[in-house]
């Protein structure tokens, strides 16, 4: 009967690199990780103080508030999509006005030990107003809550779309209009939906509510498809919308509502007890005779491991022991397509499949005295996780995808090697998995190899970037010299006439290379939901836990086989043939 053998990985820090070293990795850590955090505190902060008091004074309490009581005591709250419209402004002139998080705030939440997608309006942003992005920041949670199977809370304080830019919000394909489709899935594959109204709901934000399985109304909260002043203008009628909508119709009357309750306290104490009468998570059902323990190795020395240059290697299976629980990990094929790293380890006591890119020198696999750079994917290593990619979909076993990759290998080599058609194969597996997949981009996410790792087109249910994730088509000095090749000679030297020829060659060149390299800074991917998160290297085991542990709490959606029958032990036997 076959059984996993999990073996130790890593080693202390000490004889990894220098304390000299390590704290000058570190300290630029730091730094980064200081800018990152005041954009978040940023974020989190709303519109500030001044609205916050206006919340107050209206006896509520804010998004942040709310969460905090629905959580489990001691508990951390994952948050996605935070730096979502993050530095744009929206409006004219002096009356241009942010919009952090896109005035939404998503977030895995844990609630009698179990976890959810909560989504909620930040009613400290234009009322909770929806702007442009929002409705897919909303979508784009609704979608990792159909996936995962979680159940979804709505926290709805929303005073309908921000006009002003109303048609870059309702009319496209991932309009506003999309949310309520998304309701109808996850009811359809009855997935608990849970909406309180803690005041505004109108319009669109009436209909969001609507479908959910309980919803639950505030003394001071009303839904409504008009508000009073529309209504109003439309009809001359002198009314407010609280007489039109308000918990006494929509409880009592209209049965849109299904229970009236006095404040925001009593609201979430009811919230918290209807995700009591759900099913407990499976989690411990799955521990398969084990329990999460602790790596060896702290999750927070990755604060210090990756170098200051990018362009350095470090050891991705250092990186691994950090992560998994007791720093221990089943590594397959260890000897084929080296630079690639394949293998399972736990997390939080869950079985998980890692697929890592190594970045160090490898043999060249016909040329034995060739040493050929790694984070580069080449022949044996495409097939190696295409075979492990579907080995963990059939299985059940959730992917982690751990991205520093520069790109396919090129050259009449690859070409020769039918490098396309390797990487065809390992695209149509992304594409047709259906055990939940987490990316991270830990640093360089370049080219088609971006893809090929499971990059966000290929629908993991989480894409997370860290602060040193560069994630573009190439990188700028090489996009510099595509863009001038005609003005370089054989060895990239600029080839001039003049001296006023030769600095405005070089000007050009270093303006497209400082624009790329701006491009690929992480904030402005977040920005545009290019990724979900940016998380901190320490945070990353903690985030991944969480994602893991979700991919495991419900059952009866997907295959997750015993591991005495996985797939990955005939691998194992065939690789040392």
């Amino acid at each position: 009967m076959a059984k996993v053998i999990l073996e130790p990985i890593g080693s202390p820090l000490e004889k990894l690199m220098s304390s000299q070293e390590y704290d000058q990795n570190r300290n630029q850590m730091e730094q980064l990780e200081q800018k990152f955090q005041a954009m978040r505190d940023e974020v989190k902060a709303g519109w500030g103080p001044k609205y916050v008091e206006r919340v107050h004074q209206k006896g509520k309490l804010t998004v942040w508030e709310r969460i905090e009581r629905l959580q489990d005591k001691g508990s951390k709250v994952f948050p996605i999509g935070t730096f979502v419209n993050y530095g744009i402004l929206f409006g004219e002139g002096s009356q241009a006005r942010p919009s952090p998080g896109a005035g939404i705030v998503t977030a895995f939440v844990k609630i009698h030990d179990r976890y959810t997608m909560v989504i909620a309006n930040d009613n400290t942003v234009a009322s909770g107003s929806w702007w442009p992005q929002t409705p897919e920041k909303i979508i784009r949670a609704q979608e990792i809550a159909l996936r995962l199977r979680i159940p979804v809370i709505y926290l709805v304080d929303c005073s309908g779309l921000f006009l002003p830019e109303q048609s870059k919000t309702f009319p496209g394909k991932t309009g506003a209009g999309k949310i309520f489709k998304m309701n109808s899935l996850l009811s359809a594959h009855q997935i608990p939906q849970i909406a309180g109204v803690f005041g505004d709901c109108i319009a669109g934000g009436g209909y969001m509510p609507i479908i959910s399985d309980v919803v639950y109304m505030t003394d001071q909260a009303y839904m409504v498809i008009a508000g009073a002043a529309l209504v109003k203008g439309g009809k001359a009628q002198n009314i407010t919308s609280l007489t039109i909508g308000g918990s006494d119709i929509h409880v009592h009357l209209s049965n849109c509502a299904d229970y009236r309750v006095h404040s925001d306290e009593e609201m979430l104490i009811k919230i918290k007890d209807e995700i009591k009468r759900l099913p407990s998570s499976a989690r411990e059902y799955y521990y398969y005779g084990g329990e999460p323990s602790d790596p060896l190795y702290s999750p927070n020395d990755l604060t210090g491991l990756f170098p200051v240059d990018y362009r350095m290697a470090y050891d991705m299976r250092q990186v691994i022991a950090r992560l998994v629980d007791n720093s221990i990990f089943w590594e397959l094929m260890p000897r084929k397509g080296e630079e690639m790293i394949v293998g399972i380890g736990r997390i939080g006591g869950l079985y998980t499949g890692f697929i890592a890119n190594n970045q160090n020198l490898i043999d060249h696999t016909s040329l034995k005295s060739v040493k050929r750079p790694g984070g580069i994917l080449y022949k044996e290593g495409i097939a190696k996780i295409s075979a492990f990619s579907r080995a963990c979909n059939d299985d059940g076993i959730p992917l982690v995808w751990l991205q520093d990759i520069s790109g396919f290998d090129i050259g009449p080599e690859a070409e020769k090697q039918g490098l396309l058609g390797y990487g065809s194969n390992l695209l149509y597996t992304n594409s047709t998995n259906q055990v939940p997949m987490v990316t991270v981009l830990l640093r360089k996410a370049s080219g088609a190899g971006y893809y090929a790792m499971a990059g966000m087109p290929y629908d993991p249910v989480l894409q997370i970037s860290t602060p040193l994730t560069r994630l573009a088509v190439m990188e700028g000095r090489t996009l510099a010299i595509g863009a001038f090749n005609t003005k370089l000679d054989d060895n990239f030297n600029i080839v001039f006439t003049t001296q006023e020829e030769y600095d405005r060659i070089k000007a050009g060149m270093q303006a497209v290379e400082d624009r790329i390299t701006g491009d690929m800074y992480p904030i402005n991917t977040a920005r545009q939901r290019d990724t979900d998160e940016i998380v901190f290297m320490s945070e990353l085991r903690d985030y991944l836990g969480a994602i893991i542990e979700m991919s495991y709490q419900s059952i009866g959606y997907r295959r997750v086989k015993n591991p005495r029958i996985w797939s990955m032990h005939d691998i194992n036997v065939l690789s040392d043939i």
